[in-house]
């Protein structure tokens, strides 16, 4: 149908299908439970007792991130900008190389549970809890947002109550969390992933039967220019351009793949080195993968309404619902399918609520919990574990609310990342490449940074760009047959007038999203740095090297292709056999370790 109009509601098999897919993905949680349940160490339930294989790891990281909001929000943004958003591709191979070859070798030696152990060990236990306060805060919102959203679309779409699926999220989330740990979340996320991509293939393939193949819908995309994604502007007030994209979405998406903890603590569960670096490159695929069929999904949906735009004819009341009201409308026929869809967004979103729920519990429990409560048995902390769980499932529930006042949720929820982690990604650049830089100065620079971050970006949702500087593209209702509102079938059109006098801050606050991460980034270390080099920088200070990026851990692999002989090494320089963690690719290098012997390791 593409007359416009109101859609058919789900059937009875499409709640069945829906509930059996989401119940079997809460089941193994259970099943996880109850193979682990004679191993209830800590260590176990948040890190899956480091044991985890790369290709399981990859998908749960792809799966994490491409939540409900990727699902509902990817497409909307291909139907109404065209495909630029595919340019993150770019985006995302810069990201995987540059976490896998500076941040997992840091990481994975100092065997950390909490990223931010890191922040201690380099700086202070202030700037630590700083650090970790500042992620609590960003996942909480992101998360409420994570479940809000797509609840919104589809229950606007499918009939569903909106807070008895919000609520029911988080419910599920919970239980899988609650019972199962890290492990119980990368083996659902797996599954999640798988549905979240047959989703995507069920609209493609429909779309490609109505329209006459996959040609027509990437014709129909052409002639509606949406198929121009190269614009080379260097304006940074344009939403999307090249450099917005492969500058600052690089640098976003590496602050949430190097430090956020939600990904950190996927990777540092893997058995060896090898398999987290492997993990990386392997989330690489699958977000390509993801983020294609999501784009092509939107293209299918610009062909099949580019004579009739359901947003514009009043069948829609904002962007995200378009793509559940079109599955509803070319797939309510097959009974199941729209039901295998609207699985997929929530899959989306379990993967992304049950990651902020495990890694928020791991945080607070490594940053908050332990060093004021140090004694602590296993028993007491796998129950502190599992009442954490249940409590952060409900703060994330109650942040949906603060996620109704939000605009687009895909350029919400990354701005989000952009205005906390940019100065957090700076902070940790700050630690690791200048030695010179001290406490003082990386506080002062974590400071002004996130100053200048939330400036910036809570100004832009105040006083919103025009679209001179977001670029929709046009859609029609000329088609219509069906109008609901009171307007006549008409064409878009950006009709740019003689423009009113420019504010003070509007460039400012007209600043492309992308780039909030990149103005915190850059702030924080060059304001942390000015700072250390004024207040004497680390003179006085011992600096334990392995807090240091070293030559070996740029090579992805060949550190790790003669065991024996550093593990020889090794031993000749810790000659105790102290290890800080089982993983056999490194020891953690005691505090008096000298220069020289770690640069036996770096030739190495």
């Amino acid at each position: 149908m593409t007359g416009g109009g109101p859609v058919a509601h789900f059937s009875v098999w499409d709640y069945v299908v829906f509930v059996l897919l989401v119940v079997g993905a809460a089941g193994v949680g259970l099943f996880q439970a109850i193979r682990s349940r004679k191993n209830t160490s800590s260590d176990e339930f948040l890190l899956g007792g480091r044991q985890m294989t790369a290709v399981p790891v990859a998908m749960s990281l792809t799966a994490s991130f491409m939540s409900g909001i990727t699902v509902i929000g990817t497409p909307a943004e291909a139907y109404r900008y065209g495909t630029a958003f595919w340019l993150f591709a770019f985006s995302y191979a810069i990201m995987s190389v540059f976490t896998a070859e500076v941040f997992v070798p840091i990481f994975y030696r100092l065997g950390v549970t909490s990223t931010y152990e890191y922040l201690e060990m380099r700086f202070n236990k202030a700037i630590r809890v700083i650090g970790t306060s500042m992620y609590i805060i960003q996942t909480a919102l992101y998360t409420g947002m994570v479940i809000y959203a797509p609840a919104l679309a589809l229950n606007q779409i499918t009939g569903l109550d909106l807070w008895g699926v919000l609520v029911a999220t988080g419910v599920v989330c919970i239980i899988y969390c609650t019972l199962g740990g890290l492990k119980a979340v990368i083996w659902t996320d797996v599954i999640q992933m798988v549905i979240m991509l047959a989703g995507f293939v069920a609209v493609i393939a429909r779309g490609a039967v109505l329209q006459g193949g996959l040609g027509k819908i990437w014709k129909d995309a052409q002639e509606g220019g949406r198929l121009d994604p190269f614009d080379f502007n260097p304006d940074p007030t344009q939403r999307h351009t090249f450099w917005t994209i492969v500058v600052g979405g690089s640098l976003m998406w590496a602050s949430i793949y190097s430090i956020n903890q939600s990904q950190v603590q996927r990777y540092i569960s893997c058995r060896t080195m090898t398999h987290a670096k492997m993990s990386l490159y392997v989330n690489l695929v699958g977000l390509w993968v993801t983020v294609s069929l999501a784009m092509f999904s939107g293209l299918t949906m610009y062909s099949i309404y580019k004579d009739c735009d359901p947003l514009t004819n009043g069948d829609v009341n904002n962007m995200d619902q378009l793509l559940p009201y079109l599955v509803m409308d070319i797939l309510a026929e097959f009974p199941g399918i729209p039901g295998l869809f609207v699985a997929a967004a929530y899959s989306g979103t379990l993967s992304t609520v049950s990651s902020s729920i495990n890694a928020l519990v791991a945080v607070t429990l490594e940053d908050f919990v332990k060093p004021v409560l140090p004694n602590l048995t296993e028993k007491q902390v796998s129950w502190m574990n599992m009442g954490l769980s249940v409590f952060f499932g409900g703060v994330c529930i109650g942040m949906a609310a603060v996620a109704s006042l939000m605009g687009n949720i895909l350029q919400a929820a990354l701005s989000i990342f952009g205005m906390i982690s940019g100065p957090l990604l700076g902070l940790f650049l700050l630690g690791m490449f200048f030695r010179c830089s001290n406490s003082t100065g990386a506080l002062t620079g974590l400071v002004v940074g996130l100053v200048f971050s939330l400036w910036v970006g809570i100004g832009a949702q105040l006083n919103p760009p025009g679209p001179d500087k977001t670029n929709p593209l046009p859609l029609s209702t000329a088609g219509c047959t069906t109008n609901l509102t009171t307007l006549a079938p008409w064409t878009t059109t950006i009709h740019l007038t003689t423009p009113a006098p420019r504010q003070p801050l509007e460039d400012w606050y007209s600043l492309s999203y992308l780039y909030f991460c990149p103005v915190g980034t850059i702030i924080t270390i060059v304001v942390g740095l000015a700072t250390s080099l004024a207040t004497g920088g680390c003179k006085r200070e011992k600096l334990r090297p392995e807090l240091f990026i070293g030559k070996s851990d740029l090579i992805c692999f060949g550190c790790t292709s003669d065991s024996t002989q550093t593990s020889e090494l090794l031993e000749k320089i810790q000659p105790d056999g102290k290890q800080g963690i089982d993983n056999p690719e490194f020891c953690d290098i005691e505090l008096e370790t000298k220069e020289k012997d770690m640069d036996k390791i770096t030739q190495f």
